[in-house]
Formats: C-alpha cells, structure tokens, sequence
C-alpha cells in the first residue's frame, strides 16, 4: 500500500489485493478436483475464513465479549435457512439453463420431473432434453443418466460437441451467492478502514494495512471453494475460474461505498460472515455428504449438523473466557 495518496486510492489497492488473491485461490481448483476434497476446504473454510473471524470481530469492534456468538448464530442459522427455503420453494427453471453435458452415449440431466425443449442455433433444431443432471447426492442411487432421444428425432453427430455443458444447481448458485454477499462487507470494512484514517485515532495506516492483507488471506480459500464444487462438478477451468473470482470482484467496488461510509458497515460484518458460513454449511452437509441422507431424514440431518456447529462454537467461547 502507498501511504502518502488519498483513501479512494488506497482503497483500491487494498481491495485490489483481496479481489487479485480471490482470483489466486480460484486457480487452485484444476490441481484438487474430487469431491471429498473439495468438502474438507469448504468444510474447513466455512470456520477458519468465516466463523473465527466472526467471532474476533464481534468480540473486538462490537465489544460483546462472550456474548459475541449471538451475531455469528444469527447469520449462521439465515443463511441456511435461506439455502433451504430457496431450494424448496424457488422453481428449477429460475436458477437453471438446459443442459445438456454429452458424451458419446447420453444426455445428462438435472430435473428428472420436467421436459425443456432447447432451441440451438447451429441449424435451428429442437433437442428435447427430457430431464438435467441429478445436482442432489442423496437422489444418485435412485435416479441414473438417462438417454430419452430416439434417433428419429435427434441425430446425434459433430454438432454435440457445441452444445452448452452442465447446468449450475440451484445450491451451488446459492453457495456462490452467499460467498460474494459476504465479500460485501469485507470490501466495506477495508474501505473503512482507509477511508477513517483521518476520523478516528484508533485506525492506523499499518492497521489498515493489516486489516486488509487478513482479509485477501482470508479470501484464498473462498476463492477455492467457489472454483473447486464447479469443477468437481464437470465445468471447465475457465468456467469455475471465472466465478470464483467473480465473487471477490465485488470488494473493490463495495470498498469504494465504504470508503464514504466510514463505519457503520463494519458492524455488520459477524451477521454477513455468519449468513456466508451457514449457507456453505448447509450445503456440505445437504449436498456433499452422502451419509447423512441415506436413512431419508436428510433435511433433520442438515438441521441438527447445524446446531451441533452451533453449540460447539458456544462452548469454544465460553471455555476461552
């Protein structure tokens, strides 16, 4: 950072930095593809970049001492009710384009309930694509890739290959979703930071600084845990690439407002890393782990997950103090 130009201009850097290592840990997501790994760094991200810092910022800038989980719950226990109300109520064809991911001897589909007709452009043909690839885990053994063309009405050649690849699910938009909302306030508080160093005595320079090298540190596995599901998922690496650090390209820009802002944003920073924390969790365990919905009692699985976090954060407070 330059010390000696205006905040605007040290807010851009500083956000700059945390957009520029967004886009560094997205990258990451060629070298781990598979899926168990990509539930360990979504597991291990919705704590150690999400509610740890919570809890620090709710304890430290909003003085609530042990009291401090309560913010962090209440994001927590949002965001995921947000994922599922959103997954339960939000219509597929909202969220989700047609896809067709195809290989040499079927259509993969994602709704197996409804029939979308895809309009290409290659020699205005109609595909009738029966159903999109299964996006939830508990339903693979019930549910398999199906192929419903005849070949009287599809012809199946080079012309395939141009076809669009495999739709984004409705949780895994959600999930890229809740990261960049929560990357809202994040580009607040690094524009606060700067943009108070003339208001308040307590904020320094190399605070700022600090504030906002934490922050791009923070932002690495995020990136990655946008750019890893989608890859794992079957999109290429310039797709998981570009929407993993899409969801850091908002902090410069929110960095800017909270320049003006100064400091109200920033206490709203334990409730924004709560929501981003509880969405990502419910999608680990609603989505990525299998086991929890193999007796039919997914949802209560994902709800109790969820509490246990919950009480076990309590107590991690409580004992610290």
């Amino acid at each position: 950072m330059i010390e000696d130009v205006s905040p605007f201009i040290q807010t851009v850097l500083g956000t700059g930095l945390t957009w520029f290592v967004t886009a560094i840990g997205s990258m990451f997501c060629f070298i781990i593809s598979n899926s168990s790994t990509s539930l360990k760094i979504m597991l291990a991200a919705s704590f150690w970049s999400l509610l740890e810092p919570a809890l620090e910022m709710a304890k430290i800038d909003l003085g609530l001492g042990t009291y401090c989980v309560f913010p962090v719950m209440c994001g927590l226990f949002i965001g995921a009710a947000f994922v599922g109300l959103v997954d339960t109520f939000l219509p597929t064809q909202w969220l989700e384009t047609v896809p067709v991911a195809i290989n040499d001897s079927c259509y993969s589909v994602s709704n197996p309930s409804s029939s979308i007709v895809f309009h290409t452009s290659i020699k205005q043909r109609n595909y009738l694509v029966n159903s999109c690839m299964e996006s939830n885990i508990r339903h693979r053994s019930e549910n398999t890739i199906q192929a419903y063309p005849s070949s009287s009405s599809i012809k199946v050649d080079n012309e395939k290959n141009q076809l669009p690849k495999m739709v984004i699910t409705r949780r895994l938009w959600l999930l890229i979703m809740a990261i960049t909302v929560h990357n809202i306030p994040e580009g607040f508080a690094v524009g606060i930071a700067f943009g108070g160093l003339g208001q308040y005595s307590k904020t320094t320079f190399s605070q700022a600084c600090n504030l906002a090298i934490g922050i791009a540190i923070q932002n690495f596995p995020e990136g990655l845990a946008v750019s890893l599901p989608l890859y794992s998922s079957g999109y290429g690496f310039f797709i998981s690439f570009w929407y993993g650090q899409l969801s850091g390209l908002v902090e410069p820009f929110a960095g800017l407002i909270g320049c003006l802002a100064v400091h109200f944003f920033r206490r709203l920073q334990p409730y924004a890393l709560g929501f981003a924390a509880g969405a990502m969790l419910f999608v680990v365990v609603d989505d990525i782990i299998p086991e929890s919905q193999s007796r039919g009692h997914g949802r209560l699985s994902t709800v109790m997950a969820l509490i246990g976090f919950a009480i076990m954060m309590c107590l991690e407070v409580v004992t610290e103090t």
